[in-house]
Order: structure tokens, then C-alpha cells, then sequence
């Protein structure tokens, strides 16, 4: 396909602007039918033709859809130019009645293979408002099934890259007032300056627009099949009045979870006050869009050993400086259990089993506790964890940690089978254990909504949370966290994770710490053993705080 090739409109009537290129005759708009007429003569029957697809196939295929969309013509003739016509007809359609863009200029790319990247200008007009709109998207043309034609392959994303199966395009009056997040000391939140926070500041709006003093104006949005209200806005045609929502961020501990993440693919940081519950800043570096740090489930790896640890203390069963054993491997029903690279603690106490991460000290206590759900019981009514009840001011995940027997158990002590966790839930462990007493993360007041907060039912007895904290001491300075803390200074504690994930040659990277009134904790997917990868991004959010 050759560049310069437009498809425009021009004073409300949809036209072919050659460019130097032309068309020919082939599917040019026909103002009298309101349809595509092909005037390239072709014989009643044809051989189905099959293999690989020529160029010239490809570019003929790609013309033909875009000017026929650009064109104005009936969307469901169009459609006929894709492989799923039932399926494009209805979003090709709704481009036009509910999204209201009224014409289109269509430049396309030079093709790389099947795949023809082309560029949209287009105008969206409303109720008198118009605003110019431009994106970039992709087609691909394959050969059909039953007909043998060169088909555009149709994907909703074809229309805008954005839009899915589940989703369209609407233009309409807004359903909450535009907001101004600021953080807590004021600096203003947006989307450009900090990327993590754009499903945040979307589901902030949602919640809290009607309430901020703002009055709603004209957008263009992704509007999700079954819900009320749009989602994401992509053009904004007319502002409305803008409210103020302060929030719990900190601009510069967001500015630095920002900038560490960025740094490894598919990594998640958060953190919070432990003091208060607040959360500081939440970050992803994610090729999907996720919010994973408030949403994620994965497992934690030995960063689960802060509660595990705090249950073994609490009922009596371990004592920080008591004497622990840390053979090389230990089995429980049937499955081996085994400390990295295979090391082992002589006459080691249990701190030291703590800080060095290890496995086998903490599997061979299970049958003492003689509760298959003691550590979901300490979970729940001393962290906080899994009450499915959180409400941060956005939709979060509480994390959450079954009752398990025999080898399930096992794993579930260091972090593994079935505890699920996200980086905010690490992070509220570390506050709670720095704290002692759980306070539920927020993102916005209680006063602003007066939503319940999620409490647990008893904190932890002074003496166990003392000695936890200077188990994560010890991590912090002489342990697995050492390297990765070692430039913070004030009262610091850690505890590193490795978890292990079907599929995956390479562990996923965890890391958890505190220093002072903070606390933070990172993933980075596939980052190897935890103060590899994770560690650097905790202490960077810990060291701008």
C-alpha cells in the first residue's frame, strides 16, 4: 500500500482524495444506493483461491475496508469486507450514532506482511461541540474460510485499538464531573506526569466526581457492556467544571515507585503509613494496563513469613533467640521441602532462620501448631488479610489465605500453593507489623464517604510484635535484605521472597520493608530471588519518603 492515500469527508459528503494515488473504481461511496458498488467486473463463478496472500491482495483488502468505512457506507456492508460480519457490523456502526465521529481522514502505512498500520483523523461532534480526534491502529488481512477472499480479520481493535468485545465507543454527556486528585500536601495527580495512577484517578472520578464540587462535561469514552456510566475517556469535547479530591498519595514517594518500576518489565510497588493505613503511592510497570499492586493474586513467596512468624510466636512455639532448626531439606506428607542453593543453620536460632529465609525451620513447626487453620486465622484477625471487606476508596483485592492440610499446608508456610497476595496487601502486612495493630490502606478519607473500614479483631501482644520487628532488623541489616537496604539508614527492617510460578523458569522476585513510618513492598515477575530485583524497587519508594 502506498502512502499519501486519504479517505475523507468533505463538507458532509464522503469522497476518495486520490493523493496522487488513485482508487480506480473499487468500492468507491455511491451517493444514490448509499452502498459500495464494485464496478470491477468478475465472473459468476470462481475457483476458491487458497495460500499464502499476495500483496496485491492485501493492499486491495485494506483499501477497500478503509474506504468503505471512511465513506459513510451502510456498516453492515462494510462488515462484508471483514471475516466476521455479524460480529463488526454492530461496532462499525456504533462508531458512527453512538461515538458521533462524523468524518474521517484515513491515511494508511506501508503493510509488514498481512498487518497494515494506518493512522485516523477524525472529528467527534455533539449537541453543537466538536473536537478533532486522531489515533493509530492496525488491520490484518487473511484469507476467508469458506470463500477465499482476502478479508480484513476482525477484531474490535481494528476500530480503535482500545476497544475490546466488551466494550464500545459512546459520546455523551459526562456521567461524573472531571476531578483534580491532588496528594496530601496538594501537588496535583495527573495521568502524564504519574502513568500508574490512570485506572486510579479513572475510578476515583467514578466514585467520588458527583461529590467534589465539579460539574460534568461532553466526552468520548469506553463505555464496558453491562455498566451504567462510561469508563475511560478518550476526547474530552467540552471540560466540565473541575472538583478537588485530595487523596492519601505523596507526590514524591509516587514520583520514585514511578521511576523504580520502570525499571524491570511486569513489576508492581506500593506503599503505605503504617501509622494511619495511607497509602503513599501505588505503581505498575505492566505491558497490560493492570493495576496489579491493588488487584493482583499471586503468591508472595517467603515474604509470607512475617505472618507465618508471627503465628509460630504467638502461640509459643518459636522464640526469636531460641534455638531452630535449619536442616538442608525437610518432608512433610510426601513432599520435600529444601532451602535455596541447599544451605543449612547449625545450632541456629530462630531469628537467624528468619533472616536467612529459611524453608525448612518453618515447615518442620506445622504439626505443632495443631490447627489446620492457625495461619489463616492469624492472617485474617491479626493482619487483616482476607476479610474480603477492604474498601480503600477503588477496588482492591484483600488478599487471602485458605485453610490447608498436609504438603498444601506446607506450602502455604513459605508463601507458596494457595495464599494469594498483591503488593499493597505485603505492604500493609510489613505496616501491621510495624505498627502492631492492623490499620485497612486507604486511598481517600473515611470522612469523605464515611465507608466502613475494615478491622481486625485483636492486634499482636507487644512482646511477639517486638521481636518480629527485629526479626526484619536483622533481615534488613545482616540477612537476604542486607544489600538491598543497605543505603537507608533510621529504623529499617525487611524480608525478601521468592516464589515460584508454573510455567516459569525464573522465580518472581518479592520484597518487603519498612523504615520509620513507612512501609513498602514490590513484585517483579520473573526478577530471580527477591533482593535481586524487588529489593532495589522497595528501597528506592522507601528512600524517597
Amino acid at each position: 500500500m502506498r502512502s499519501g492515500v486519504k479517505v475523507a469527508v468533505v463538507g458532509g459528503v464522503f469522497l476518495v482524495v486520490a493523493g496522487g494515488v488513485g482508487y480506480g473504481a473499487y468500492n468507491v461511496y455511491s451517493g444514490i444506493s448509499g452502498g459500495i458498488s464494485d464496478t470491477t467486473s468478475t465472473s459468476a463463478t470462481r475457483e476458491i483461491e487458497t495460500g499464502p496472500l499476495s500483496d496485491e491482495e492485501i493492499n486491495k483488502a485494506a483499501k477497500a475496508f478503509l474506504t468503505a468505512w471512511a465513506s459513510g457506507s451502510e456498516a453492515s456492508d462494510v462488515a462484508q469486507l471483514t471475516n466476521n460480519a455479524t460480529a463488526a457490523s454492530p461496532v462499525i456502526s456504533g462508531y458512527r450514532d453512538e461515538a458521533h465521529v462524523t468524518d474521517a481522514v484515513i491515511t494508511p502505512g506501508k503493510a509488514v506482511g498481512a498487518k497494515v498500520p494506518f493512522t485516523v483523523k477524525a472529528t467527534v461532534a455533539l449537541d453543537g461541540k466538536t473536537k478533532p480526534w486522531s489515533y493509530s491502529s492496525e488491520l490484518t488481512v487473511v484469507r476467508g474460510l469458506t470463500t477465499g477472499r482476502p478479508l480484513v480479520d476482525w477484531a474490535p481493535s481494528v476500530i480503535h485499538p482500545k476497544l475490546t468485545k466488551n466494550t464500545h465507543l459512546t459520546t455523551t454527556e459526562a456521567a461524573t464531573p472531571p476531578i483534580e486528585a491532588v496528594d496530601r500536601n496538594g501537588t496535583v495527580l495527573t495521568k502524564e506526569k504519574y502513568p500508574s495512577l490512570a485506572p486510579i484517578l479513572d475510578q476515583l472520578r467514578k466514585r467520588y466526581g458527583a461529590d467534589a464540587g465539579g460539574t460534568p462535561g461532553v466526552e468520548l469514552a469506553l463505555k464496558s457492556d453491562g455498566d451504567s456510566t462510561p469508563g475511560e475517556t478518550l476526547l474530552t469535547l467540552a471540560k466540565g467544571k473541575t472538583g478537588k479530591l485530595r487523596t492519601t498519595l505523596d507526590a514524591n514517594v509516587q514520583a520514585a515507585a514511578e521511576q523504580a518500576v520502570k525499571k524491570y518489565s511486569e513489576a508492581s510497588v506500593a506503599a503505605v503509613k503504617p501509622s494511619t493505613g495511607e497509602i503513599l503511592a501505588v505503581a505498575n510497570n505492566r505491558s497490560d494496563g493492570f493495576n496489579a499492586a491493588m488487584l493482583g493474586k499471586q503468591a508472595p513467596g517467603s515474604t509470607m513469613k512475617i505472618v507465618t512468624a508471627a503465628m509460630l510466636l504467638e502461640k509459643n512455639l518459636v522464640s526469636a533467640l531460641r534455638p531452630a532448626e535449619c536442616p538442608a531439606t525437610a518432608m512433610y506428607q510426601g513432599r520435600t521441602f529444601q532451602n535455596l542453593d541447599g544451605f543449612s543453620i547449625p545450632n541456629g536460632t530462630f531469628a537467624q532462620s528468619f533472616a536467612r529465609s529459611c524453608n525448612t525451620a518453618f515447615i518442620k513447626l506445622i504439626d505443632d501448631t495443631k490447627d489446620d487453620s492457625a495461619l489463616k486465622n492469624e492472617a485474617e484477625q491479626v493482619f487483616g488479610i482476607g476479610l474480603d471487606n477492604w474498601q480503600t476508596g477503588v477496588p482492591s483485592y484483600d488478599g487471602s489465605v485458605p485453610s490447608a492440610t498436609g504438603g498444601e499446608a506446607a506450602a502455604q508456610y513459605i508463601g507458596q500453593g494457595t495464599v494469594q497476595m498483591n503488593v499493597l496487601n505485603m505492604a500493609s502486612i510489613t505496616a501491621t507489623a510495624k505498627n502492631g495493630t492492623f490499620k485497612q490502606p486507604i486511598l481517600v478519607a473515611r470522612s469523605l464517604d464515611d465507608r466502613q473500614l475494615a478491622t481486625a479483631t485483636r492486634s499482636l501482644r507487644y512482646s511477639v510484635a517486638q521481636q518480629l520487628r527485629d526479626m526484619m532488623r536483622l533481615t534488613a541489616t545482616s540477612g537476604t535484605g542486607a544489600n538491598a537496604m543497605a543505603g537507608l539508614g533510621g529504623d529499617k527492617g525487611a524480608k525478601t521472597g521468592s516464589a515460584e510460578v508454573d510455567g516459569q523458569t525464573t522465580s518472581n522476585s518479592w520484597f518487603t520493608g519498612f523504615q520509620d513510618d513507612l512501609a513498602a513492598a514490590a513484585v517483579v515477575e520473573a526478577g530471580g530471588h527477591g533482593g535481586d530485583a524487588a529489593g532495589p524497587v522497595v528501597a528506592a519508594v522507601l528512600g524517597a519518603g
